[in-house]
């Protein structure tokens, strides 16, 4: 069981997120990040020199140069020198690795970012990085034609079809509408098949984008934020590299780490999804048991905006944002990497009673 022990409580106190664009080509990765992080800084008051551990996530094949993160820190200031580290993943790992560091009480607070830069060259292609080395990427089957497997089986056992999947997607854009930093938002055609059964429109915009979150334990949180985001459990786990073993209709990693997260002790009343494809919504909403009374992607989730490496962790900051406004009590987020939801991370916070 990944759920905090007691004694040792932790928040996410504040998140900041960049306006998502098609392209930033006159922004260094820096900065785009620069910022997000004095905003994130100035909703909690503090400075950077009151911040104990600092954990990113981008990567380095977006960049398209080694160790590109260590750039990164010049946006977060790296003298005097601080308490840092990385993680070659989406952010909601690097805050998975903040989390834990809070636990242990060597600090007492955390900056989480992440970002990506994913308009420079073809996403599709960077991401065959992430298969089989042996197998499967000397194949080259894309990102899209990954996920049209993963639709097309979905289909197949009678679990969706094209018309299901069009309304998911036109119910995250539309819900995006009042998303202002969201990359698309309203109405978007559905357009051609991309890759049968997937079009367009079932699939995610690329983009360039960056995100930031400030965690902080115990009174300390309670002192920075008027109503923290409590991390009551988070846990991520992964499924057989080889997609082939797999039943890409199910996500069992998924469901276990919601399991060891305490996601089904009680319900919740939003839920955050890292799906990209209108198909993987079908999936997760399964395997988290999430019925019609929960609110879905209120951001309008990564079909609205799926900066690389970022995504995931503006599903928990979105899911936090809602509780620090009141909307939410009880919210769910999610995050994934690799492949046909290859690997799941999930998170429950919560508000305190009001």
């Amino acid at each position: 069981m990944t759920s905090a022990p007691r004694g040792r409580e932790i928040a996410v106190v504040a998140f900041a997120q960049t306006d998502h664009r098609r392209a930033s080509d006159e922004l260094s990765e820096v900065e785009m990040l620069m910022p997000v992080l004095h905003e994130v800084l100035d909703r909690t008051g503090l400075k950077t020199a009151d911040i104990d551990f600092t954990c990113s996530g981008s990567s380095d094949y977006l960049a398209g140069r080694a160790f590109s993160f260590t750039l990164a820190l010049d946006g977060v200031g790296a003298w005097p020198p601080i308490s840092e580290s990385h993680v070659e993943m989406d952010g909601a790992w690097a805050l998975y690795e903040a989390w834990t560091k809070l636990l242990t009480g060597d600090a007492d607070t955390a900056l989480v970012y992440a970002y990506g830069k994913s308009s420079p060259g073809s996403v599709r292609d960077v991401l065959t990085r992430q298969l089989d080395p042996y197998y499967v990427a000397p194949l080259w089957p894309d990102s899209v034609a990954l996920a049209a497997l993963q639709a097309q089986a979905l289909i197949d056992a009678g679990d969706t079809d094209e018309p299901a999947l069009a309304a998911v997607a036109s119910r995250n854009r539309a819900a995006a509408t009042a998303n202002p930093h969201a990359q698309l938002r309203g109405p978007v055609p559905q357009g051609d098949h991309l890759v049968h059964p997937l079009r367009t429109g079932d699939c995610p915009p690329i983009g360039d984008g960056a995100a930031a979150v400030i965690l902080a334990a115990g009174d300390r949180a309670r002192a920075l934020c008027a109503r923290p985001a409590w991390i009551r459990g988070i846990d991520h786990r992964i499924e057989a590299h080889g997609l082939g073993v797999r039943d890409l209709t199910d996500s069992p990693s998924t469901r276990l780490a919601a399991e060891r997260a305490g996601a089904f002790e009680r319900p919740v009343d939003t839920a955050e999804l890292h799906a990209p494809f209108s198909a993987q919504e079908i999936v997760l909403r399964k395997a988290l048991r999430l019925g019609d009374d929960v609110d879905v992607n209120p951001s309008g989730g990564a079909l609205a905006a799926n900066p690389i490496m970022a995504a995931g962790l503006i599903r928990i900051g979105e899911a936090a944002a809602r509780v620090h406004r009141g909307q939410s009590d009880r919210a769910l987020a999610h995050a994934t990497s690799g492949p046909c939801l290859q690997q799941n991370l999930v998170a429950v916070l919560e508000g305190e009673a009001r």
